[in-house]
């Protein structure tokens, strides 16, 4: 044994050696007794590893009502100088009063604000949002899962691109069997996901796997927002166990709770408290009561301790003072003035006492302060200048001397004053993740800080569409209505147009009648696409969940859709075609109109998905679709033609992507000298109708017009791409 932790320490002494001293701050911790304060200020000092955070403000700017009641603005900080850490190998729960900033808090730990200021360290390396993003998990408080996919193909699906291909399909199978049997999730293996016209998994069970989705590749980092909204108390705490589970297998695990039950504070190992964006409390759960003690509200015999900080941080929210007297006394110590309850007529209020500061200079000049050690008066090391110890009586139970040397840990981590919890100790066997022990002995494995020295994406490109490619043909397989709807109105209007305009005369009439059917049959291809809507913008909120932490390319799931709806577009295409080509017996040629039907269903396609990115929901992306696609009929050439209409308004006539199929379509049937109307006064050719409707009788012309739609098509998809990967990243402002 002793043996062993020596060549764990020469390991770890070795690996932190290549990332700036690291290892020689751990050797400082396992091998020495406290430095004395002289000799501790040359920098920070190894613990047992986990997230740091310091000075971390994030300003918004706010319209607000000046004392004139004219509008103004004013800078709001929704975080302020929040300094603190969150323990390797524990959870970490951020808690306060509603608009504390809890999610605002995790989502500047999870690289999603765009404007903070401060600094976030992983075991003393400091990590840029896009570092983070490699190296960590987020958990959103919504479940955004496929609902026609099962547990277990959905954690395969997530296996496939968190994993990559270095990791082989069987291995693949068996982390994710292992997972399944982790979350508790065997007996609804099978089970689809669910949705509300679906039965599938219950909430908890629901929430266990958008977890799995997110571990399933061994995050360093896991955020969870929420993760207990909204189920019942059995399923939360089944939900929270497991979340344990993974933290005590090596990872930092940092969520938001609110009102968390008795049993799920059993499971919670460090607390970080907030209320209106400023730090209340940092520490153990069990420490609350002495950090209450140490402010001069001590807690009720038989109360809940966090419950009674959190109703003390509302009572001073309401009086004179605000939070700031309690985020002061968590950061210097500084005691906050006493509050007076008082019954009125209005109920019960809060007076301020006179505020215990004492004047400077004063014999007593400190009385107000805190002077234990866990305030902000004994040095951290973190900061430098000096070195915090532990009392015999305050020492966690879990730290022995091993091999005759005191261990140490630091009484306050990050300039707070309330303790590392208990529950985490500086032994290198608990620093190291199972993982970081099999690299120390020489067994395969990943390296500390491995994650983050991973390429961006864990996939090759063709990789990430194939994998994709699956995953909607598995979900068109699932639900055949989104592809057979389509099918069906194709068909049912191609046998109304088979049996309306069956074998048009050679007359005035019977050119009407052309006329109208192809206008008609290019309205039905383009309002045949508008049930993407609501499909996609679901499916959005789940593309910018994977995307958020790298799970695949943009420019992949965009191609992957293409490929995907390429062969249903077609047969949706060919079945009109083949319905009313032979009933009307048009003229030109079948292959033509097939290819210009197939072209339109493409750029119509490529259209509704790229406005189902940019609205917010379904309601604004039917009335957009519709709205553009009335402009574009308006405007296609069949009320005025080409040369018709207002110079003011001839861009719309090239905008409007109905223009090119309609009169592609009529080229293809009227081209040529063929007679469609021969009366005694006059005779009318095919060129002669073109040239009255201002369509060119060019040769060749017609294909234009499918290159100028597939050319649309691909500008609405780039378009859907860069909105894709500049616009929908999760990301705070």
């Amino acid at each position: 044994m002793a043996h062993q932790h020596q060549h764990q320490h020469q390991h770890q002494h070795q690996h932190n050696g290549r990332h700036g001293g690291g290892g020689h701050r751990l050797e400082t911790v396992i091998n020495m007794a406290p430095p004395p304060p002289e000799k501790a200020g040359g920098g920070r000092f190894g613990f047992t590893g986990g997230l740091e955070f310091t000075s971390l403000t994030y300003t918004v700017v706010k319209k607000q009502r000046g004392a004139g009641g004219e509008w103004e603005k004013k800078d709001v900080d929704l975080l302020h100088e929040i300094t603190g850490y969150a323990p390797k190998g524990c959870v970490t729960a951020v808690m306060g009063p509603s608009g504390a900033g809890k999610s605002t808090f995790l989502d500047a730990l999870a690289g999603r604000i765009a404007s903070l200021d401060g600094r976030v360290a992983l075991d003393g390396v400091e990590m840029s949002p896009s570092l983070i993003k490699r190296s960590s998990a987020y958990v959103m408080q919504d479940d955004r899962l496929f609902p026609m996919l099962t547990v277990y193909e959905t954690l395969l699906f997530a296996a496939d691109f968190r994993l990559g291909s270095s990791v082989s399909a069987s291995d693949k199978k068996l982390r994710v069997d292992n997972l399944i049997e982790q979350l508790g999730l065997t007996s609804s293996r099978n089970t689809y996901i669910g949705d509300e016209g679906t039965r599938g998994v219950s909430g908890g069970e629901r929430r266990r796997v958008s977890i799995g989705v997110d571990i399933i590749h061994g995050p360093a980092l896991l955020f969870l927002d929420e993760p207990t909204s909204g189920l019942d108390s059995t399923s939360a705490h089944s939900v929270i166990e497991k979340v344990h589970d993974i933290a005590c297998a090596g990872s930092t695990v940092v969520l938001t709770i609110h009102q968390p039950s008795s049993r799920i504070l059993l499971l919670l190992d460090h607390l970080v408290i907030l209320a209106r964006g400023q730090l209340m409390y940092s520490g153990g759960p069990k420490e609350v009561a002495s950090h209450l003690g140490r402010m001069g509200r001590r807690v009720p015999k038989g109360e809940n301790s966090i419950e009674h900080l959190l109703d003390v941080i509302q009572e001073y929210e309401q009086s004179e003072f605000g939070v700031k007297a309690l985020a002061e006394f968590c950061l210097t110590g500084l005691k906050p003035p006493k509050l007076t309850a008082t019954y009125g007529a209005e109920g019960l209020s809060t007076v301020s006492s006179i505020a215990q500061t004492p004047l400077a200079g004063a014999p007593d000049a400190d009385a107000g302060f805190d002077h234990s050690l866990r305030s902000q008066h004994s040095r951290s090391p973190w900061l430098g200048g000096g070195a915090a110890q532990l009392t015999p009586s305050r020492r966690p139970k879990r730290q022995q001397q091993q091999n005759g040397r005191q261990p140490y840990t630091p009484e306050i981590v990050m300039g707070t004053p309330t303790p590392l919890s208990s529950a985490c100790t500086v032994s290198e066997g608990d620093y190291l993740t199972p993982a970081h022990r099999a690299n120390a002995t020489g067994a395969p494995g990943v390296g500390i800080n491995a994650l983050g020295h991973r390429g961006k994406f864990a996939n090759s490109y063709p990789v990430e569409v194939w994998v994709l490619m699956r995953r909607n043909f598995t979900n068109i397989w699932r639900t055949p209505e989104l592809f057979l709807s389509r099918l069906m109105v194709l068909t049912v209007m191609g046998f109304l147009m088979a049996t309306m305009f069956t074998k048009p005369k050679d007359n005035p009439q019977g050119i009407t009648n052309r006329l109208s059917f192809f206008i008609f049959t290019v309205c039905v291809f383009f309002f045949s696409s508008n049930d993407a809507v609501p499909a996609f913008i679901q499916e959005r909120f789940i593309f910018i969940r994977e995307t958020s932490h790298n799970a695949y390319r943009a420019s992949a799931y965009v191609v992957a859709g293409i490929i995907t709806y390429l062969p249903f577009l077609l047969l949706q295409s060919a079945t009109y075609a083949a319905i009313v080509w032979f009933a009307l017996r048009l003229h030109g040629q079948f292959l033509y109109f097939l290819v210009m039907l197939y072209a339109c269903l493409l750029s119509t396609n490529s259209f509704v998905v790229f406005i189902s990115s940019v609205v917010p929901n379904f309601i604004l992306g039917y009335a957009a679709v519709i709205a553009f696609t009335a402009l574009f009929f308006l405007f296609c050439g069949y009320f005025l033609s080409s040369h018709s209409i207002p110079l003011a308004w001839k861009w719309m006539n090239w905008v409007s992507t109905m223009k090119y199929p309609y009169e592609g379509l009529l080229m293809n049937e009227f081209d040529g000298d063929r007679v469609f109307a021969a009366e005694k006064t006059f005779t009318l050719t095919g060129d002669d109708i073109l040239r009255q409707l201002g369509i060119s009788t060019e040769e060749g012309r017609k294909w234009r017009m499918v290159l100028y739609l597939l050319a649309w098509a691909v500008f609405y998809r780039v378009l859907f791409y860069l909105v894709l990967r500049f616009a929908s990243k999760n990301k705070r402002k």
